[in-house]
């Protein structure tokens, strides 16, 4: 792995070198050979899917289909369209004393990404890393071993075909040897983890998607920066003024669409004067969401068919529940009230906060962003969805001529 890690680190300095029209050359490609690959990759998502039951909510964050092979195909091409999130001068001045300064947007290096199930991932955080010039170690869990084995393979295809960057990296021997380099696949072990996260001086940022005891492992026990992503504890209140329809459809959407996904509601807070609606607002999930009502599963992401459900007495009451129980991911409030809506939105610490709409849309393709690496719910750094733009840092350029300090 160590030497694995090193290829990384060379591959990222190389990286460097490509232009932009080079970087998107190779992410069309890739969407073109992922759509031209479907059985393939369909066939190593079963050798996944059969350890599992379809009734498992973690079966469908695995599932793989024509549908969602073409979505991923789509989303390539997304972010192969959007403009390059590098070289960007944000800062630019020159000195009384001459020196002319500008701050740049560059490359983090290596990005490495740790994740369960989702084989979707692979192609995301690629595509993400490869756009803005980074190089990028994948950690997948066990339970979705082949499918990741198969879509790391087929980037690796794709890049074997490019044009290596012709530049010398200043080395007579380098790992590159010839061939383009962006994408590194670990085994899915416990050591492998343990290996990146303890990667000091060859990784340079550290990003764990996946459930709460995952992101909590990794900042308790990562010696590389971390950004925290993912665990969502997510919050719809329905207030006194809410519409009743409009509350059936966000409710039901956010609750339903995909059950197993940080976005997806998981406690619905409705005030007391509506407590008569309640039957009509879970109308379209009866049957299919079971209505949990138990005061000590509050604060659970249940990324299942499990709906925590509170009466409040008013909006402050809704916002204190959010504040002790949210995880500072997404929360919405329904109401026709403004003074509500922008109080809400105000008050509420989350990265992100609707009014009349889902929780749903926490998406990076959703936002424009071309795809996402996760949803950061930390504070310092990027927060929300994490895309082109966050997978870039900064440093200063200054050209002087002669001048020194006295």
């Amino acid at each position: 792995m160590k030497q694995m890690f090193q290829n990384a680190k060379e591959a990222s300095r190389a990286l460097m070198l490509l232009t932009d029209e080079q970087r998107n050359d190779v992410l069309l490609r890739v969407a073109e050979r992922a759509e031209a690959s479907v059985e393939k990759l369909l066939a190593a998502n079963a050798l996944d899917l059969q350890k599992l039951e379809p009734s498992d909510p973690l079966y469908d964050r695995l599932l793989l289909t024509p549908e969602r092979i073409q979505g991923i195909a789509a989303d390539l091409r997304n972010v192969a369209k959007l403009p390059s999130p590098l070289g960007i001068i944000s800062k630019e001045r020159t000195l009384a004393n001459g020196l002319y300064l500008r701050r740049i947007s560059v490359p983090f290096g290596v990005i490495g990404v740790i994740f369960e199930a989702r084989p979707n991932v692979c192609f995301d955080v690629f595509s993400l890393c490869f756009k803005s010039g980074n190089a990028c170690i994948l950690k997948g869990s066990r339970s979705a071993q082949h499918s990741n084995e198969a879509i790391v393979a087929l980037i690796h295809g794709v890049l074997r075909e490019a044009d290596p960057p012709q530049p010398s990296l200043g080395r007579e021997s380098s790992p590159f040897k010839g061939e383009l380099e962006g994408v590194f696949l670990l085994p899915p072990t416990h050591e492998a983890t343990a290996e990146l996260l303890g990667a000091v001086g060859y990784v340079d940022l550290c990003i764990p998607r996946g459930g709460r005891k995952l992101i909590d492992f990794v900042r308790d026990n990562a010696r590389v920066p971390v950004i925290e992503t993912g665990a969502g504890v997510v919050h719809a209140y329905f207030d006194k003024d809410g519409d009743l329809e409009k509350g059936q459809r966000i409710i039901a959407n956010a609750k339903m669409r995909r059950v197993s996904v940080c976005n997806a509601l998981d406690c619905l807070l409705v005030h007391r004067d509506r407590v008569g609606d309640i039957p009509a607002l879970l109308a379209p999930m009866k049957g299919r969401v079971e209505i949990v009502e138990d005061e000590a599963a509050m604060g659970t992401e249940w990324m299942d068919y499990k709906l925590s459900l509170k009466i409040v007495d008013n909006l402050d009451e809704a916002l204190a529940h959010i504040a002790r129980y949210g995880s500072g991911h997404s929360e919405c409030i329904i109401t026709e009230n403004e003074a509500a809506a922008a109080r809400f939105q105000q008050m509420v610490d989350a990265a992100c906060v609707y009014v009349n709409a889902p929780t749903s849309f926490t998406d990076g393709a959703q936002f424009g962003l071309g795809a996402e690496i996760g949803i950061s719910t930390q504070k310092l750094g990027p927060r929300g969805p994490m895309a082109l733009e966050e997978m870039t840092t900064y440093k200063w350029l200054i050209n002087g001529n002669g001048q020194v300090r006295k």
